[in-house]
């Protein structure tokens, strides 16, 4: 079962893990990466994305229940289900999308590649 389907907490990890594999590349590894910009860094940020994800979500039942049903669902219906959910509750969109902005912030300053945002329906 795909990551993005075992449990809406994840939410947050998804973006801890795509963010960290970048860092710890060989390639990244060889290089110092500017200040603000290292794995500890990251961590700090992505621990703090992950705690207002969760506390959010404990405060929207109604987006919990909806990633929380998302893990029975067959992979090819999610990202239509995603889209769906949140053409339908834009409000809930926009907060999660400010919740994660620091990631976003983290890796432009940082110059990391983008991240994929499948969760968020983008």
């Amino acid at each position: 079962m795909p990551l993005a389907r075992r449990s809406p907490r994840l939410f947050a990890g998804l973006a801890v893990t795509a963010a960290t594999t970048v860092l710890l590349t060989p390639a990244a590894a060889m290089a110092d990466p500017p200040p603000g910009c290292t794995a500890a860094d990251l961590a700090n940020v992505t621990a703090g994305v992950a705690a207002s994800t969760s506390g959010y979500l404990f405060a929207h039942p109604d987006v919990n229940a909806f990633y929380s049903g998302l893990r029975d669902r067959p992979d090819s219906e999610v990202p239509e289900a995603i889209r769906g959910y949140f053409a339908d509750n834009p409000q809930a969109h926009a907060d999660l999308l400010g919740i994660r902005r620091p990631l976003v912030d983290f890796r432009s300053r940082c110059e990391l590649p983008e991240a994929d945002h499948g969760l968020l329906g983008q």
